[in-house]
């Protein structure tokens, strides 16, 4: 998957709402030259991840800090990789989160740390949601599909 022009959209969800964020993103990546493939984050081998050039991460929070039950077995398959295994990637993460709760948007911040442990460049600051996340992700989005579109 390291074609130009092709991102990898992936969302890790618990109630929906990364899920919908991912694949408005994905719907959006044609507009900036872009080819998205979005995945639940149990959908993918860890290969798919290492062989991209560009990855977005949604991910929600869930219980006391998790990781949402479809993205824990990807999160450990990344955490065990190699430093320098993503060397080639570049990355984006948006956290949806509680201000409700004392781990806010620990997901998302995970994400955005183990890529980084594991060689990957990130080309937009990590944006914390909460649950108002709406407006945040409207200029989130496009910002990051135009800085993927030149990578």
């Amino acid at each position: 998957m390291t074609a130009s022009g092709e991102i990898l959209i992936l969302f890790g969800s618990e109630t929906g709402n990364a899920e919908e964020l991912a694949f408005e993103a994905g719907s959006m990546a044609s507009n900036y030259e872009l080819q998205a493939t979005v995945k639940g984050m149990d959908e993918l081998e860890i290969d798919e991840v290492i062989s991209s050039k560009r990855v977005v991460i949604f991910c929600s929070t869930w219980g006391d800090g998790e990781q949402p039950y479809n993205a824990q077995d990807l999160f450990d398959g990344v955490s065990e990789l190699d430093d320098d295994s993503l060397g080639g990637l570049h990355f984006a993460v948006l956290a949806l989160g509680d201000t409700a709760f004392d781990l806010f948007c620990e997901s998302g911040k995970e994400w955005d740390n183990v890529l980084e442990e594991k060689g990957g460049t990130r080309v937009n600051d990590r944006i914390d949601c909460d649950t108002d996340y709406e407006d945040e992700a409207e200029v989130w989005i496009p910002a990051t599909l135009e800085i993927m579109k030149n990578i």
